[in-house]
């Protein structure tokens, strides 16, 4: 089968590769379709700290698709369920995981993260799937569509369950960054709260994605006086809830001059910006938290809000041998909402 692999630091390769069969209890993914996430390229650029024994791995680890063969031990699928695949793979027995909380796996620090981030992912034709718990039936779903909800949408979805007591109607949230990720925000800010919501991008497209996503108002970023157009339509409270999915200097600096008292202020992106939090840098009260993806239970909410026809994502489609031209996309910005590659 054909699959896109990393053997290292800047060396992706397109070949082919023997299919997988399923062992005790593991099950083989048809894949639908493939994410292609920014977390891709910090991957490619600067590899997995500390786990350059894992090499070679198949990418992609926002995955959908069809259960194709199903290893001894495993009941509760058959061949030609529609499936998406969990993407944070915890060790299945600590306290966070018996919580189906896998993205805060105890052992995280020393194991792979998951398919695609240290473990062959689904940017291939078919994938192994170690565990039945690790999957989650996606209905009448297009795979295509529902593979990037397993982090884009997922991600900001457990990012803004943080926030709900502050994301009132009578609050603000201030969403930066309106890609893959912030573009699901919109829509989910939309579906579960009744806030203002405020986009900021640098891009002008994006920014005309985020006005037919959920966004009441947009601000270019690169405007010298973005904080002060934010906080001209806050008013005197600021923002309750800041959203940042960039996360270089310049976001988090302008989300430190937006937000409120008692205020969350939440670092999604990987962008690697640093922040001076130290007493008197930030409003009284400002929560600070750098959210790593979401629950299985989490993906399971999300699943029901596409189905119930509350999520739109813009999706872009390719095939696997178009992978680097994709990558090299995302490099640059080029891509609105989430590339989605069909193998």
């Amino acid at each position: 089968m054909k699959a896109v692999r990393f053997y290292g630091k800047e060396d992706v390769r397109i070949e082919d590769i023997e299919k997988p069969s399923p062992k005790t209890g593991e099950v083989l993914i048809k894949i639908g379709g493939a994410g292609v996430c920014h977390s891709d390229l910090h991957i490619i650029h600067d590899g997995i700290p500390g786990a350059d024994e894992l090499t070679p791995f198949t990418l992609g680890h926002e995955n959908a698709g069809w259960v194709e063969e199903i290893g001894d031990g495993v009941t509760e699928y058959k061949k030609g369920d529609a499936v998406i695949v969990y993407g944070p793979w915890g060790c299945g027995h600590c306290k966070p995981c018996q919580l189906s909380s896998e993205n805060y796996c105890d052992y995280q620090s020393v194991q792979a993260y998951g398919g695609g981030l240290g473990l062959n992912g689904g940017l291939a034709e078919y994938m192994i799937v170690p565990s039945t718990r690790l999957l989650v039936p996606i209905g009448e779903l297009d795979p295509v569509i529902a593979a990037p909800l397993s982090d884009a949408a997922l991600t900001p979805y457990a990012a803004i369950k943080r926030s709900l007591t502050k994301l009132t109607t009578d609050a603000t949230v201030v969403v930066i960054g309106i890609g893959g990720l912030g573009h699901m925000a919109l829509q989910i800010l939309k579906g579960v709260c009744g806030s203002t919501v405020i986009a900021g991008d640098i891009s002008k497209d994006k920014l005309e994605l985020a006005k037919t996503h959920g966004a009441d108002y947009v601000i270019n970023t690169t405007d010298a006086d973005a904080a002060e157009q934010i906080l001209k339509i806050t008013g005197i409270k600021k923002a309750a809830v800041v959203l940042d999915f960039v996360g270089i200097g310049p976001t988090i600096a302008l989300g430190k001059k937006v937000i409120g008292l008692n205020g969350d202020l939440t670092i999604a992106g990987l962008g690697g910006g640093a922040m001076d939090a130290s007493y008197g840098q930030l409003p009284f009260g400002v929560r600070v938290s750098t959210p790593y993806w979401g629950s299985r239970a989490e993906l399971i909410e999300v699943i029901a809000l596409a189905n119930q026809g509350k999520l739109d994502i813009a999706i872009e489609t390719y095939n696997l041998d178009q992978t680097k031209e994709v990558y090299d996309k995302l490099h640059h910005g080029n891509i609105i909402g989430r590339a989605v590659m069909i193998p």
